[in-house]
């Protein structure tokens, strides 16, 4: 049965056909290395922005590392965006340091590049300015409350000016117009010295400059004063006393120091930090510098009412001393008065000390006389004489009883030798012992074989023992 002819609505041809062939297969690319893609995207990245480009935003997530190097975030105040901006120690100036605070605003140039070892994209800058009115002014608010807490402008730190100064130091541009003013005021109000330390007051580096110039006055031993100041002008040419470097010279300064910057409604840092501020440096000469003329008339004025003061006071003290006078009457007859009583104390003062004396001196004599009995040479005296007394009676007792001995030892001899067994010796007995030391008195006392000795009147015989023949007793 033939097939039916394809239909052209259907969406696939189903009927028998044969198919196309397929393409030949395409070679697969060569995967790039990180390093690779990395240098890609910066190079062209780099190519695009050859000139360039100011970026404005927020700044955020401030670093400052001891490299000197300021790395911080700038964002899209109206869409989700940022990106990392680098200054380097080299570009980065004080206003710079001044302007990186978190929260204001800034525009920045640079070139855009990417960092590959993070892979990430970042700003190289290389300026950087206040995007307007409002972001200058917060960081400027937020500098003079950090400088705030930690006490610069504290009033207890304030010291007042010297009253006579010998040189008034002024810290400004020696081409301004505010050395000729202060010059001007100095000379005519006194006699005060001026010291000009010339100095940058407005652009790059003023500063530096300005703390330059005050470090050297500090220098001068005779400067008492110093007078800081320029004339009016915008707010970037007053920028410099805005700095935090100038703020924290014009705080530490060895003397006192009066701002003078700009005109009345200006107002910077210094003002703050300074000791006084003057409205214009006009007003900073005489505030530093004291009016003689005023000084003259005052004195005059003081002399006048010294004089009054001292006539009214020697009128009220010679009335004080009449009445004194009147109440204390003849000062002769008071003293007589006090003479008199001196006198009787006076008597009455030598009869104690007699009195006391006689009684002392017996008392001291009693005492020589007990001492004198105590004395070391009359104490050994007699003793000496009672150790005499006493040797002669213990000699006579030793011989007494000395004698008493002799006899009584005589007497006992002659018992004794009466009764001495080498007595009976001589009479031709003798005395047998045995060995132990035992007398021979009977037969059984020794055996036959036994060793003995006999000892006769003038030697001492060794024997041996034969035979005991015992003897019978007489009846």
């Amino acid at each position: 049965m033939p097939s039916d002819p394809p239909d052209p609505n259907l969406a696939f041809d189903f009927s028998t056909r044969k198919p196309p062939a397929p393409p030949p297969p395409q070679p697969e690319p060569r995967p790039l290395t990180v390093a690779e893609l990395d240098r890609a995207i910066k190079g062209t990245l780099e190519d695009s922005f050859v000139n360039g480009v100011w970026v404005e935003g927020e700044v955020a997530d401030v670093r400052a590392p001891p490299s000197g190097h300021l790395y911080f975030c700038l964002k899209d105040e109206k869409e989700e965006a940022s990106i990392d901006v680098v200054l380097y120690r080299s570009n980065v100036t004080p206003r710079m340091r001044t302007l990186c605070v978190h929260g204001a605003r800034a525009r920045v140039r640079g070139k855009p590049t990417f960092w590959a070892p993070r892979g990430r994209l970042q700003l190289i800058a290389d300026r950087m300015q206040a995007a307007g009115r409002g972001a200058l002014l917060e960081a400027l608010e937020q500098l003079k409350a950090k400088l705030a807490a930690e006490g610069l402008f504290a009033q207890e730190h304030k010291r007042p000016l010297p009253r006579e100064p010998r040189i008034v130091g002024v810290v400004t541009s020696p081409t301004g117009a505010v050395i000729h003013d202060v010059c001007r005021v100095a000379f005519r109000r006194g006699g005060a010295r001026i010291l000009l330390s010339p100095a940058q007051v407005q652009g790059q580096g003023a500063a530096e400059s300005i703390c330059r110039a005050l470090g050297q006055l500090q220098r001068v031993a005779d400067v008492d004063v110093i007078i800081v100041g320029r004339g009016g002008g915008s707010a970037d040419d007053l920028a410099a006393f805005n700095e935090e470097v100038v703020v924290r010279a014009v705080a530490s300064c060895r003397v006192p120091v009066v701002s003078a910057v700009g005109h009345d409604v200006d107002v910077t840092l210094v003002d703050f930090a300074a000791d006084a501020r003057a409205a214009t440096p006009s007003q900073a000469a005489e505030m530093a510098v004291p009016d003689r003329a005023a000084y003259a008339e005052l004195l005059r004025r003081t002399r006048l009412h010294l004089t009054r003061a001292m006539r009214g006071r020697l009128t009220e003290d010679r009335v004080s001393f009449v009445h004194a006078a009147r109440r204390l009457g003849d000062p002769r007859l008071a003293i007589a008065a006090h003479q008199q009583s001196l006198d009787e104390r006076e008597a009455r003062l030598t009869a104690w000390v007699r009195t006391t004396v006689a009684r002392r001196r017996d008392t001291l004599n009693q005492a020589q006389r007990r001492l004198a009995y105590l004395h070391p040479r009359a104490v050994i005296a007699r003793e000496r004489t009672e150790r005499a007394r006493w040797s002669d009676r213990l000699v006579s007792l030793w011989g007494t009883a000395i004698e008493r001995r002799r006899t009584d030892l005589q007497r006992a001899t002659g018992r004794l030798d009466a009764l001495s067994p080498l007595k009976v010796l001589a009479r031709g007995y003798a005395i047998a012992t045995t060995d132990d030391g035992r007398a021979v008195r009977s037969a059984g006392d020794v055996r036959a074989g036994e060793g003995i000795h006999v000892r006769v009147r003038d030697a001492r015989i060794e024997a041996r023992v034969v035979r005991v023949d015992p003897l019978e007793e007489p009846k």
